[in-house]
């Protein structure tokens, strides 16, 4: 059976429903709660990598000490071509990892259900290309990718966000937003720090789940 490995950044940040759709499709998942100080493994033995999403900068080794391996892991499997995907956190990290640049609080920050525009250059993707030009997508971030690695084809954006989807290569994905999550994982926000942003979490979580239902119909 083939396997993935998911590096897990934070306590609430499960893989949720890419382990599920990993599972359904036959893949078995390793989930590597590395902020709990499990060691992330090295890629022998594993057909895949997930690296999930965290709050701090994907080089915030202090804040994230396993970082160093995460990167390493992705590292390596992108020079071999082992199947990558990065989100939000992960995302970053497998921008940064492959030549991008990444700028902490970025200055349009992103939080909710989020219209996410396909690009054309999505039209032959083997993830993206059965998509319609909009979809809904949950974000919650205010790091974000200002430039992409050389030679990466950009697959996604939004208006506050231009980087939202790329791939490297032929087998190497970065997310900015959260297609793991529902809209349940909003009510685990912190209702206080989204108010001094001028933001409601019940109105995110209904907006979320209005628009989780349009997505389920894709």
């Amino acid at each position: 059976m083939r396997r993935a490995v998911i590096i897990q950044n934070g306590a609430k940040g499960g893989p949720r429903r890419v382990g599920d759709w990993l599972r359904a499709a036959g893949v078995a998942t390793d989930v590597v709660t590395a902020y709990d100080g499990s060691p992330v493994p090295p890629l022998h033995g594993y057909d895949a990598v997930v690296v999930l999403g965290g709050g701090f900068m994907c080089d915030n080794d202090v804040r994230a000490p396993w970082l160093p391996a995460t990167r390493a892991l992705v590292r390596e499997a992108l020079d071999g071509g082992t199947p990558v995907l990065g989100i939000c956190l992960g995302g970053q990290l497998l921008a940064h990892v492959a030549g991008g640049s990444v700028t902490p609080d970025a200055g349009a920050p992103e939080h909710g259900s989020v219209p996410v525009t396909i690009r054309p250059e999505a039209a032959d993707d083997p993830l993206f290309r059965d998509l319609p030009p909009t979809v809904p997508a949950i974000e919650h971030h205010k790091d974000a990718i200002m430039t992409l690695p050389p030679g990466a084809v950009w697959l996604a954006s939004t208006e506050r966000c231009p980087y939202q989807a790329f791939r490297i290569g032929a087998t190497a994905w970065g997310v900015q937003f959260h297609p793991e999550v529902g809209p349940d994982r909003l009510l685990q926000w912190d209702a206080g720090e989204l108010e001094v942003a001028g933001l409601d979490r019940d109105s995110l979580h209904r907006q979320a789940v209005a628009d989780d239902a349009v997505a389920g119909a894709i």
